[in-house]
């Protein structure tokens, strides 16, 4: 797992699987010494996981919780790091997909951990997701003396949020952006929701100076809207990106054409 640090209150955690990325946002508490903190998303393998916590306490972090962008099961790990009653907080959207979908982040897990060999000492079968925190948005959310703000997404998935950090100027945008991936109708996904959500996350990444994708390495702020413009051309129509044409996006292509009945 590669870790860098956007901003003194902001440290992104890179999986060695997927790329997928774990935001982890501080923020400060007045007339004290402590801090409290925020771990969005989470990265995917057992030892990843295992240090998540002493990364927090080693770089002055505090916790106060896990949110997640949305409901796919690597992005739901959180919890096998801070324990089963961490609390974890998601939008509206994915509170109710969790509850119309119980156990199926577990199964996801466990059948991933089957066909890659991985051994989590029976966590897997202990990826409790009850009690989550259902957040409104658009909405905000206080860290610490600051305000994350919280924006609906969808089109990947029905359900969705990113999160907009105003004082370090990074956006956390889940599954949209990604550099190495194309965009990618999930079951209750769409293209016109997809296309909806980029045109909403256009004015954030354009004041961004960090664009944190679910999958990828971090985007300044060109390179996202470079990517923005890509992705709404494909998914208009179907027009390929140069960097992502490669077999396993073709395949993703392909399912994508199935997906929306093209």
């Amino acid at each position: 797992m590669r870790v860098i640090a956007l901003h003194q209150d902001v440290l992104v955690a890179t999986s060695a699987v997927w790329q997928t990325t774990c935001t982890i946002v501080r923020g400060t508490v007045a007339d004290s010494d402590g801090s409290e903190a925020f771990v969005i998303d989470s990265p995917v393998l057992p030892s990843e996981l295992e240090v998540l916590p002493t990364l927090l306490q080693q770089s002055g972090f505090g916790f106060s919780g896990l949110l997640a962008t949305h409901g796919d099961w690597d992005h739901l790990l959180g919890r096998l790091a801070f324990g089963a009653d961490a609390p974890l907080g998601v939008c509206e959207t994915t509170a109710a997909r969790l509850t119309a979908e119980p156990g199926v982040a577990a199964r996801s897990l466990r059948d991933f951990d089957d066909e890659w060999y991985v051994e989590r000492d029976g966590d897997a079968g202990r990826l409790g997701l009850g009690g989550v925190q259902a957040l409104p948005v658009p909405g905000h959310l206080d860290v610490g003396d600051q305000t994350l703000e919280l924006h609906p997404t969808g089109g990947h998935t029905a359900d969705g949020m990113a999160v907009w950090v105003p004082w370090a100027r990074v956006l956390v945008v889940g599954d949209h952006l990604s550099p190495v991936e194309l965009p990618m109708l999930s079951d209750g996904g769409s293209r016109s929701a997809y296309l909806a959500t980029l045109e909403r996350l256009r004015p954030l990444v354009e004041q961004a100076d960090h664009v944190v994708p679910g999958h990828g390495a971090v985007l300044d702020s060109a390179r996202a809207l470079a990517i923005l413009r890509e992705d709404v051309a494909y998914l208009t129509d179907w027009s390929l990106p140069i960097a992502r044409r490669g077999p396993g996006q073709l395949k993703l292509h392909a399912r994508n054409q199935a997906h929306a009945g093209d």
